[in-house]
């Protein structure tokens, strides 16, 4: 049998005849038996095996060109034509479509990661999409962060300025953050929202660079900035979450918009002015931070105490350390301290300790730590996404009746709880009176007027909103009496086109038509007038009346199913209940730009570091 044309193998072997049994290497002159019994079966299988086995480098070689060429491995009839082989070694044009897509996920990949624009230089990297894509011509690194990253921003920004164009009534959290690695200041603005379908929508709308002074002139004219470039005009902002600097709170009244403090920040001043500046507590919380921080930095001693929890048949776990200006983080670090209470009692007997904590501190530490509880699942609580200004006036409510409850168990820590009930009460002490939480949680459907601490405030909220509930009536009627108005300017226009003898017949049949159509004009009238002027308090009372949701229900659900039923409530709380009540979705945009701008990446631009925590943060809302 002749050897078969176009197979690649024969590149490594010669024959002595055709019809040789055995073909020599090439490579090491080995006579390799070419396989079968007769001339007829005889195959390349063991020639292919014997290039694996010996020569790496030639079958490699010889892959490659089985690739290219589309034929069998025995050298087969599955021979390409040479437009279609040269069709497979054609890189795709980097302006395709296939092309364009696979660079903006890519791009996708590289932002949501955290990784640096030079990830698309790496071998790993290049090796992966050579192998997903062949054709694929990755772009340069240059190209992704100065073309391809400006690109994406600006058609994340045309998504959510389109997002949020109709939309009445905005709420916004900012915060100020100084880099740790570079010099660097940035200024946030985030954005809340409902959708069509009462869903609490959010998203980062800049991280401005803020160099200089952080005082309220400056900062006032930079939110202003901000909101100018998005096109959105200061009525429609209903309130602005802040930090309670005295610098943030002058910007936002020089704004002349409305403004609270974060909660969580206020919950923080509380713990810590009344329960963690306590001596006796302070120095315990102290003594036990020394042997967290002893355990952080010394490896061998980390590993000493593993050994004792595993004898101990303990779970292995790492204590916590806590951050000052985060009470939780305290409250999280006398937790494991408390877990670990035997193990290092057991580490003490046979290991040193920068120090101890005495039986008093442990003490101490155990009132501390179920006095706080509370506090800590008040702040989860109020930290998540959907949290809003209705969840506040509620919160404080339950702080205060635990705080005042007294019992057996409460005996150790009477004092402790004491100092915290005053505490809160001096820094809530006008919260109730403040309508943007007062008329929030009488619209959330959880709470409504059950939470005020006397009947007085609560039916001062129920004023304010009924109030808000006319203001928004009127307004929409007068809207829609506009809208009414327009068609009459084409009434001439028809009358002109009529002919004579259709002008005649509805001359004989107006007077008793138009009685009719006036009589029933009147009719509706009369009714509509009646129900406009009691529509928004009927509302109100219909809403009050019906028993209240439970705590674990979705109240943006219940003014989904409901807007049609009461559409001026399910409107006003559309504007009320977007306000979120901590300032946390902008610390959580500033812990992705300390993982953005970190020590390898700190001479980062601010701008580039503003466009790549957008596109963190605001992905989601890309369509495609």
């Amino acid at each position: 049998m002749e050897r078969t044309k176009g197979s690649v193998i024969w590149r490594y072997f010669n024959l002595t005849t055709p019809t040789s049994a055995t073909a020599i290497c090439n490579g090491c002159k080995v006579s390799v038996a070419r396989g079968g019994g007769s001339t007829s079966k005889y195959n390349t299988t063991n020639l292919i095996k014997h290039l694996q086995k010996h020569h790496a480098k030639e079958h490699e070689e010889f892959q490659q060109l089985n690739r290219s060429k589309g034929t069998s491995g025995d050298g087969g009839s599955t021979q390409l034509t040479l437009a279609e082989t040269l069709q497979r070694r054609e890189k795709i044009p980097n302006n395709s479509v296939k092309a364009m897509k696979i660079t903006d996920k890519v791009l996708e990949f590289i932002v949501l990661d955290g990784l640096p624009m030079s990830s698309v230089e790496k071998l790993g990297f290049q090796r992966l999409m050579d192998h997903l894509e062949p054709r694929y011509n990755i772009p340069s690194r240059k190209y992704f962060s100065e073309t391809a990253l400006q690109e994406k921003f600006k058609k994340s920004c045309e998504l959510l300025s389109k997002e949020i164009k109709d939309i009445d009534f905005l709420s916004f959290t900012t915060d100020i953050w100084s880099s740790e690695v570079c010099p660097m200041s940035l200024l946030s603005l985030t954005v809340h929202w409902f959708d069509t379908h009462m869903t609490p929508r959010s998203a980062a709308l800049q991280a401005k660079n803020f160099p200089g002074s952080h005082n309220s002139d400056r900062i006032s004219a930079a939110i202003k900035a901000m909101l100018d470039e998005w096109n959105i005009p200061l009525n429609k902002v209903h309130v602005i979450l802040r930090d309670n600097a005295r610098n943030m709170e002058a910007a936002m009244v020089k704004m002349g918009v409305r403004s609270l403090g974060c909660f969580a920040h206020t919950l923080q001043l509380v713990v810590n002015e009344g329960l963690l500046s306590q001596r006796s507590v302070s120095d315990a919380v102290a003594n036990g931070r020394s042997i967290v921080k002893h355990f952080k930095k010394s490896p061998l001693a980390y590993s000493e105490l593993q050994g004792i929890q595993v004898q101990m048949q303990m779970q292995p776990k790492r204590l916590q350390q806590d951050v000052r200006t985060r009470w939780n983080s305290t409250y999280l670090m006398i937790q494991s301290l408390l877990e670990q209470k035997r193990v290092l009692g057991a580490y003490v007997a046979d290991f040193d300790l920068p120090t101890t904590l005495t039986t008093n501190q442990w003490g101490l530490l155990e009132k501390t730590s179920v006095v706080l509880e509370p506090f800590e699942e008040l702040t989860r609580k109020i930290s998540s996404s959907t949290a809003s200004t209705a969840d506040v006036i509620p919160a404080i409510t339950v702080l205060k009746r635990i705080l005042s409850r007294e019992g057996e168990a409460d005996a150790g820590i009477r004092t402790m709880k004491k100092t915290l009930l005053d505490a809160v009460n001096r820094r809530f002490v006008n919260t109730e009176q403040e309508p943007l939480y007062s008329i929030a949680t009488v619209l959330d459907p959880r709470y409504k007027d059950r939470y005020f601490r006397s009947e007085a405030f609560a039916v001062h909220a129920k004023d304010a909103l009924l109030r808000e509930l006319q203001e928004r009536e009127l307004s929409t009627t007068a809207e829609e009496s506009t809208e009414t108005l327009q068609p009459a300017e084409k009434a001439p226009r028809r009358e002109a086109e009529t002919a004579p003898e259709q002008e005649a017949e509805a001359g004989a049949a107006a007077p008793r038509k138009s009685f009719m159509e006036e009589f029933e004009q009147m009719q509706e009238c009369e009714d509509e007038g009646a129900a406009s002027s009691s529509s928004a308090e009927g509302q109100l009372n219909a809403y009050l009346t019906e028993k209240t949701i439970a705590a674990s229900d979705n109240p943006y659900h219940y003014w989904n199913v409901n807007k049609h039923r009461l559409p001026v409530l399910a409107a006003t709380a559309r504007k009320y209940l977007c306000a979120p009540c901590t300032s946390v979705e902008s610390e959580r945009l500033f812990s992705t730009v300390s993982n953005i701008v970190d020590e390898k990446r700190n001479r980062l631009t601010a701008e580039r570091a503003e466009m790549l925590v957008f596109l963190t943060k605001n992905l989601s809302l890309q369509l495609n």
